[in-house]
């Protein structure tokens, strides 16, 4: 995508974290069954080879941007034979393939990269791959599969899709169902995917139309405005799904000034202001869309992995995957224990 600016940068191409998925078989299982089928080992916790992790990631100006950066510190953090060169995170897309070669050229043994755009560091992540450097590929993903050993990311048509869902569940009885949609940004590739995906589960309750859709652009400030201009054009609707838990902040805001509480509303991302608000259950506000910056975590286990030649812990497989793809859980109040610690700010 040709926008780089903070805004383009949001979510890439952003569940239950996949960062334990690598470390989570090192149970009571006996040995021979945790290793990789060809006794290839599977990566787990305990110290191996030394490995030196380059990690270019974004600049940290948004919270979900920012989670991502601390979940790859942390998670480096739990390894003692891991060393994590981190670049200073940028937006600007000369400036990373400036930083991505410095990385190169330090002979760093992994590399992980959230691009500031896929295709315009491409050609970086090939060298990177030509120089026996293998690059995990972190949710914006790279034009062509050469330039990655693996991507991992979120799912945003996922995002979508279970949004439709659980709205759809909860008004399934309801005839005549009206539904509005506040989206992200609408010339990203993510804001269309998201929005297929929630007008795909829609498809399954002939009961339920979407009304209204207004697009937004990822801030408090724009959250509001919009919703704003949702809520005069629409007296009366039954579900609110808004794409971004940040500009949800601003939509709240404009929902209360506006003294409506008529209708559901369902965010996304996975916010802690937003796992708050579904805990205290004191607003419209009932469920929120998972696109997890544990992916950065994820990252790192794999980068590891890599580097020390591992399999993945629970798969037969001697080789990691070539691609992760998490999965966008839905947190209500059931289930919001469970997920509050990965709530970003």
């Amino acid at each position: 995508m040709p926008e780089t600016s903070r805004r383009g940068l949001l979510f890439g191409t952003a569940a239950v974290s996949a960062g334990a998925f690598l470390t989570a078989c090192t149970s009571n299982e006996p040995k021979e069954k945790a290793a990789a089928q060809g006794n290839q080992p599977a990566a787990d916790d305990k110290p191996g080879t030394p490995v030196t992790i380059g990690f270019a990631g974004p600049q940290a100006d948004h919270g979900w941007l920012n989670a991502i950066n601390v979940n790859a510190k942390s998670r480096a953090e739990k390894y003692s034979e891991v060393t994590l060169e981190i670049t200073e995170g940028s937006n600007d897309t000369a400036a990373q393939i400036g930083q991505v070669k410095t990385l190169i050229n330090k002979k760093v043994d992994v590399l992980v990269v959230l691009p500031a755009d896929g295709k315009a560091l491409t050609q970086v992540g090939l060298e990177a791959m030509k120089a026996g450097i293998p690059v995990v590929n972190l949710d914006r993903i790279f034009a062509s599969p050469q330039a990655y050993r693996c991507w991992v990311g979120g799912d945003n048509y996922g995002m979508g899709l279970n949004a439709g869902h659980y709205i759809g569940e909860q008004l399934k009885d309801k005839a005549g169902a009206k539904v509005v949609e506040l989206a992200g940004i609408d010339n990203l590739e993510l804001t269309k995917q998201r929005s297929q995906g929630f007008a795909d589960a829609l498809k399954n309750y002939s009961n339920i139309k979407l009304v209204a859709r207004q697009a937004a652009d990822f801030t408090v400030e724009s959250g509001q405005a919009k919703m704003a201009q949702l809520l005069q054009a629409q007296k009366q609707f039954d579900a609110l799904w808004n794409h971004d838990d940040d500009q949800g902040v601003g939509a709240l805001r404009a929902i209360q000034q506006a003294g409506r509480d008529e209708f559901i509303m369902v965010g996304g991302a996975g916010a802690k202001s937003a796992m708050d608000a579904i805990k205290a259950d004191n607003s419209v506000l009932k469920a929120t869309v998972l696109y997890p910056p544990t992916m950065a975590a994820s990252a790192i286990d794999l980068a590891r992995a890599l580097g020390q030649s591992k399999g993945v812990a629970g798969l037969a497989e001697m080789e990691i995957p070539t691609s992760l793809t998490l999965y966008s859980a839905v947190v209500t109040k059931d289930n919001i224990d469970q997920y509050l610690p990965t709530g970003f700010s």
